[in-house]
């Protein structure tokens, strides 16, 4: 939202009504304002953020095309043809470094990572980016119908992302939906990744594999049939946090001062480093909605995919690493199942005082599961290739 404008001698007149209007905003409790977003605020909490990381980087806007409205790409499906963007840090590296790109998950963007920055520029040149309609990236009208369109929304334009950048091959990471999104892309253009990983990937199972019982019960339920009802409405936390107004930052604080502190499986956060996070999430979260439409043509209620990575894992073409935290709430038996199924090396790596964040919860953890994953990469290898001490494979 913009901000208020000063008065100046050639504005116009101001009109009694809207005088009025204004004398009466200035009178209601500063309480009861909602809180100003945009993509603008989403940048500078993001850098207030990134003031943590000591490895310079920069931040750019990579333009990834532009179309007319009505356009069969889906992410110019909208009213606008004005062109999009992904917004891209990429950290200062040691020269012939390999390429190492960080994808977020959902409600997520590349912030998250703020913690690993550091440890993973000394060996890779990292590139982070928002998915298009997260973040810091355009947020487009979101008009995808169907899972196959919504897929091609994120594949598609990351795919012009790439081309935009000029990458030929490089390190994927994914970390839950963007671990999600990272398989998917890997999948129909393997010849530009040269090694998967994939951090709690979320959509391994669908929801007749895993055999839950207890959700169909539960959808017999008051209860259930309502938080079902939500889901096929596409009811998205994101929403309930812009309907809080003035009252989602601290909604959001306590959120991120729990999970990262009281509740936290490993290292918690700083003072310092809570009130950034806080501060950076709340303004990815109340901002346009846009990629955040994607849930329920992606997952069933449940968080069960729609269409699973698990159906296509005798397709994998590329070597994959599995790192999943201890305490993650994604079970890494998907990643077992499909082990079995794909034809190219696997290894699941399994790190201590970690959860479904374990790159937050468990940085130094998380640094050795990735250098131990990209070993055959990186420069100087490693004397002793065994598994980093108290990590463990599933």
């Amino acid at each position: 939202m913009a901000e208020e404008l000063g008065s100046s001698a050639s504005a116009p007149t101001t009109t009694s009504s809207s005088s009025s209007w204004a004398k009466t905003r200035s009178l209601w409790p500063s309480i009861l304002r909602w809180i100003p977003t945009s993509v603008d605020h989403i940048i500078a909490a993001e850098k207030r953020l990134l003031s943590l990381v000591k490895t310079p980087y920069v931040v750019e806007q990579v333009n990834i095309g532009s179309g007319p409205p009505g356009s069969k790409i889906r992410w110019f499906r909208s009213t606008s043809d004005e062109p999009r963007f992904i917004n891209t840090a990429t950290f200062q590296s040691k020269e012939d470094s390999p390429t190492l790109v960080m994808v977020h998950g959902y409600a997520a963007s590349q912030g998250f990572f703020f913690r690993n920055f550091d440890a993973l520029a000394n060996r890779f040149k990292v590139i982070a980016i928002d998915q298009l309609g997260w973040g810091g990236s355009s947020r487009p009208d979101f008009t995808c119908k169907s899972t196959e369109e919504t897929e091609a929304w994120f594949i598609d334009s990351f795919e012009e992302w790439r081309k935009a950048k000029n990458l030929g091959s490089f390190i994927l990471l994914g970390h839950s939906f963007g671990g999600y999104v990272a398989a998917k892309y890997a999948l129909k253009h393997p010849e530009h990744v040269q090694h998967l990983i994939l951090v709690g990937p979320a959509g391994f199972s669908s929801e007749s594999e895993s055999k839950s019982e207890w959700l169909a019960k539960f959808r017999e339920t008051w209860k259930g049939a309502v938080l079902n009802h939500l889901w096929e409405s596409n009811f998205t936390p994101q929403k309930v946090v812009r309907g809080l107004g003035p009252w989602g930052p601290d909604l959001v604080n306590r959120y991120t001062t729990a999970r990262f502190g009281a509740y936290s499986t490993g290292e918690v956060l700083t003072e310092e480093e809570s009130k950034l996070l806080s501060d950076y999430v709340y303004h990815t979260l109340a901002a346009k909605a846009s990629g955040e439409l994607c849930l329920k043509y992606i997952f069933s209620f449940g968080a069960f995919a729609r269409m699973p990575l698990i159906q296509s894992a005798s397709e994998w073409k590329v070597p994959t690493t599995f790192i999943y935290g201890f305490e993650d709430w994604m079970n890494y038996q998907g990643a077992q199942e499909a082990r079995q199924r794909m034809k190219v090396p696997c290894e699941i790596i399994r790190v201590p005082q970690g959860g479904h964040f374990v790159f937050i919860d468990n940085p130094t953890g998380f640094h050795s599961a990735m250098l131990y994953a990209c070993r055959r990469y990186i420069s100087p290898k490693p004397e002793n290739e065994s598994l980093p001490e108290g990590l463990t494979f599933a």
